[in-house]
């Protein structure tokens, strides 16, 4: 099956409470561990692979997909990048009908655009303004319509942001899980009911674009084990740029950390404060926390889950960091786009990423690591392969915007309905959180935006309790901790 929830009723599985617990972990469980499963007579699939079941036989995976080495000169990986663009993009805007997709004034989402129009889509663009004034996402878009002549542009005002941190009412659909971007599921729905109105059938978002073409930290570490010397420029530069010390540059750079130690060793910080923001972290993963409301039980399995996983020997996703994490990222955008885009589906809209089509990411992938990161330039992968097609003006933007505001507001304007929803918290009557220690962090204020997300992920797992609490008790399994 091509989700889980079909095979819960024929397989007789309840949840792993284990799995469960997991889920609360910000910004999300290192890999392996995000690719376990919820329910306990249901596995999945290795990444790279599929499920084979013959007439006969028991059934067994069939590796299919390997990421390419990153070999290719910057001019050849963009030529190979276009033509893979044009055919993921083309394949979706064939034949008659509008096509709507995300202008947001980022370079992902105007790059889709101008594919699309280039493959003669009959284009509808849909902006929505950003609630904080000084991004100027709003600009960039407003320049970027004015050349795409033959669209149809909507521009809707800033709004859903108390969405981030609603409850949705149950749809009756468990999926795979808690949804990895819960609070986007009203914001897409009323999207999907705009652009359907104005004759859309299928929606292109630019989902995958920042991880495929933008840079991480540890790609830091990773050029300076390809190339000590050569990459000397710019390690100086991005340690000035980020007034790291000497001294923790030097720390990070020469970790030899395996990946099995790193998974084992994000035991022993759990429910440590997070470091400061801008603090060097050339790692594995970001290293996950529990939220300070998870109850010591819950602590202690997620610490037990790390444990013994990195006791079995996992191998990253690639030997390299960086590119383990690129790779990391992907999956995580892969199952996001798959899991809310059955929340288009009422409208007759398709919710499309063509960033994530194989042969996009492995043009992506195959760019040597020192083409990914040139002084100066933003995203010079993409850029380079959009050059002649978007116009100049919005390939050298330097930047991109930045949406906490929206996050802040919705936290704000719901604060009060989420203390009182801590009277009946699903999550606590399994033993996952305790309900006094969630309210009592509602009434403080948040220093910053990585504080949002131990928020989300926790109102996620409630969002999903609820719906499985409506679900048939065959289903339901668990209790509490």
């Amino acid at each position: 099956a091509d989700r889980p929830d079909r095979l819960v009723g024929p397989t007789g599985s309840t949840v792993d409470e284990d799995s469960l617990a997991l889920r609360l972990l910000s910004p999300q469980p290192p890999w392996p561990l995000s690719q376990r499963g919820l329910w306990s007579s249901v596995s999945v699939p290795p990444v790279g692979h599929w499920t084979l079941l013959g007439p006969t036989g028991p059934a067994r995976t069939v590796h299919w997909w390997s990421p390419p080495a990153p070999e290719v000169p910057l001019p050849e990986a963009a030529g190979t990048l276009r033509a893979a663009l044009h055919d993921a993009v083309g394949v979706r805007t064939a034949g008659p009908g509008t096509v709507s997709a995300d202008l947001s004034g980022g370079m992902d989402s105007t790059t889709l655009c101008f594919v699309a129009a280039a493959e003669g889509a009959d284009l509808l663009t849909y902006h929505v303004e950003p609630l904080d004034r000084a991004n100027e996402d709003a600009r960039w878009a407003r320049l970027a319509a004015e050349r795409l002549t033959d669209a149809r542009h909507l521009t809707v005002p800033s709004q859903g942001a108390s969405s981030w941190f609603d409850l949705p009412v149950s749809d009756g659909h468990l999926g795979e899980g808690p949804l990895p971007w819960h609070g986007g599921r009203t914001h897409l729905e009323g999207l999907a009911h705009t652009v359907a109105e104005h004759g859309s059938r299928t929606h292109l978002t630019g989902l995958g674009g920042d991880e495929l073409f933008g840079i991480m930290p540890s790609i830091l570490w990773s050029l300076a084990h390809r190339h000590p010397l050569r990459s000397l420029p710019v390690l100086r530069r991005y340690q000035l740029l980020n007034r790291w010390g000497l001294f923790a540059m030097a720390r990070g750079l020469t970790d030899r950390t395996g990946f099995a130690q790193a998974v084992g060793g994000a035991a022993d910080t759990l429910t440590c404060s997070r470091p400061p923001a801008g603090r060097l972290a050339l790692g594995w993963s970001i290293d996950p926390r529990m939220p300070p409301w998870a109850t010591p039980d819950t602590v202690d399995t997620v610490r037990r889950l790390l444990r013994e996983t990195a006791e079995t020997a996992p191998v990253p996703l690639d030997p390299d960091r960086f590119r383990h994490r690129v790779l990391e990222s992907l999956v995580l955008e892969g199952s996001t786009v798959r899991q809310l885009g059955r929340y288009t589906e009422p409208y007759g809209v398709t919710w499309e990423a063509p960033f994530l089509d194989d042969r996009v990411v492995e043009a992506a992938l195959s760019v040597r690591v020192e083409d990914r990161a040139v002084p100066g330039r933003f995203k010079p992968l993409l850029t380079a392969a959009m050059r002649g097609l978007v116009p100049d003006a919005l390939l050298d933007r330097p930047d991109k915007g930045e949406f906490s505001a929206e996050m802040f507001r919705g936290l704000n304007d719901n604060k009060r309905r989420l203390r009182e929803l801590c009277a009946d918290l699903r999550a606590a009557d399994r033993g996952l959180v305790d309900a006094g220690a969630l309210r009592e962090a509602l009434t403080r204020p948040v220093p910053d935006a990585r504080h949002l997300g131990p928020f989300q992920n926790t109102l996620a797992c409630e969002s999903w309790l609820r719906t499985l609490a409506s679900a048939p008790a065959a289903h339901s399994g668990g209790g509490s901790r």
